[in-house]
């Protein structure tokens, strides 16, 4: 009980700092009901999970609060994509071409257009899914062909043990790829969306250009690994 009693303190902390053109996104993996609850009085209205099962008890929980956006912000396993695709209208995690042409497909049978993300690697990273920048470009004419998908910018998660200058260095360079890619004008592919920065760094990725942060121990607490 202890971690809910901070979060209005904390939410309120967070939006004199965070840009109100900035979009909140709580991030409640690992995160009670209740503390959900507290947290959507408080006025936040997008939720992220990275777990599918956990996700799906948790909103069959908050049916009454029907105005909460979901956000999918795990690796997404080719079974389980139909039922990403059913629960939640943002992905931040479209990591591979073979990922986007399944969710293409299984959006198009189930008449849905999702608000998708690509998952960028700007630095080097083997714990981490996303597509390597060369390998994005090389990509995107395939990506674009994907007509069924709303692609609306990148998503980027860094590696552990950087300097505030080095963080700060690769949340612009991802920028810069959007923008790179939003100059080529394609049909399908927009980079107005640009989720970077977590609980540690969210201020460097808000510098850096980021329209959406992604929040979770500063507004819930230290939560199990």
């Amino acid at each position: 009980m202890s971690n809910e009693l901070i979060i209005p303190q904390q939410i309120d902390l967070l939006r004199q700092k965070i840009p109100a053109e900035v979009r909140l996104i709580a991030v409640s993996k690992q995160v009670s009901v209740s503390a959900i609850r507290i947290a959507y009085d408080c006025g936040i209205r997008d939720f992220a999970e990275n777990r599918l099962q956990e996700a799906i008890a948790k909103q069959e929980q908050l049916q009454d609060l029907s105005d909460i956006c979901w956000h999918f912000i795990g690796h997404i396993q080719s079974k389980k994509a139909r039922k990403v695709l059913e629960h939640f209208s943002w992905i931040h995690s479209l990591d591979s071409l073979k990922l986007a042409k399944k969710l293409n497909n299984l959006a198009l049978e189930l008449s849905i257009s999702p608000q998708v993300l690509l998952q960028v690697k700007i630095l080097p990273d083997p714990n981490k899914y996303g597509w390597e920048v060369s390998e994005l470009v090389a990509a995107l004419p395939q990506l674009n062909s994907c007509d069924h998908l709303n692609i609306q910018g990148l998503m980027a998660i860094l590696p552990l043990g950087l300097t505030s200058e080095q963080i700060l260095a690769a949340f612009t360079q991802t920028r810069k790829v959007a923008e790179t890619i939003q100059q080529q004008q394609w049909s399908n592919l927009t980079m107005n969306q640009l989720s970077m920065g977590m609980s540690g760094d969210y201020l460097l990725a808000i510098k850096a250009g980021a329209t959406m942060v992604r929040l979770g121990t500063v507004i819930f607490g230290q939560r199990a690994i």
